[in-house]
């Protein structure tokens, strides 16, 4: 795996999730898996740093009457039912552990449902990039990682999915992606072996 050509995309890292006292705190089984997510993710970036692989952003945010959602089901009624992702709030933010690598990631704004290509000009930043692989971090499995992952794949990428950097609704259903439904479509990898891909030491 070229870095030159690889963007690693952080989906739903943010204060609603990942906060102590974050809305959607709860949608994590066990919250102190989400804890150990983060972790990994950030032992991953700062292992990246020096690299060319670009490294992408991908937050959720909404206006505080959420007038962009035009379909509340599901895990979308959950975010307005709590009041999660509102623009200029901390829980829409971006966490302070990835926060902190400043301008070396780059944020890719207007995501508002699940997956990140769909209402963001993200597909066309990785075009400009000449990018050919993408790798998926982040919460939730059966969701934003599924549903943006499946896109890149339909897209032409080669995806790749970062087993310990992701955090499903419970382990059983982050198990059974890991397992049963991402490599019908990806390479999935542990933050190790993916840096070992990238033949970064």
């Amino acid at each position: 795996m070229d870095p030159r050509t690889t963007a690693l995309l952080l989906i739903g890292y943010q204060g609603d999730y990942f906060s102590p006292t974050g809305a959607l705190r709860e949608v994590i089984e066990e919250p102190s898996r989400v804890t150990g997510t983060l972790q990994n993710t950030v032992d991953l970036v700062e292992r990246l740093l020096s690299t060319p692989v670009l490294i992408v952003t991908t937050p959720i945010t909404f206006s505080p009457d959420y007038r962009e959602l035009q379909n509340e089901v599901g895990i979308l009624k959950a975010i307005k039912d709590t009041k999660a992702f509102r623009a200029g709030t901390p829980g829409a933010a971006l966490v302070p552990e990835l926060a902190q690598f400043g301008d070396r990631l780059i944020e890719v704004p207007g995501k508002q449902g699940l997956n990140a290509f769909a209402s963001t000009q993200l597909a066309e930043i990785l075009r400009s990039r000449s990018i050919k692989n993408v790798v998926v971090c982040g919460v939730v499995a059966s969701l934003c990682i599924d549903s943006t992952s499946r896109a890149a794949y339909e897209k032409g990428y080669d995806v790749t999915i970062v087993s310990n950097c992701i955090s499903g609704r419970t382990l059983v259903e982050q198990r059974f992606y890991v397992s049963e439904i991402y490599p019908l479509y990806s390479t999935v990898l542990t933050s190790e072996q993916l840096l070992k891909e990238l033949g970064v030491q």
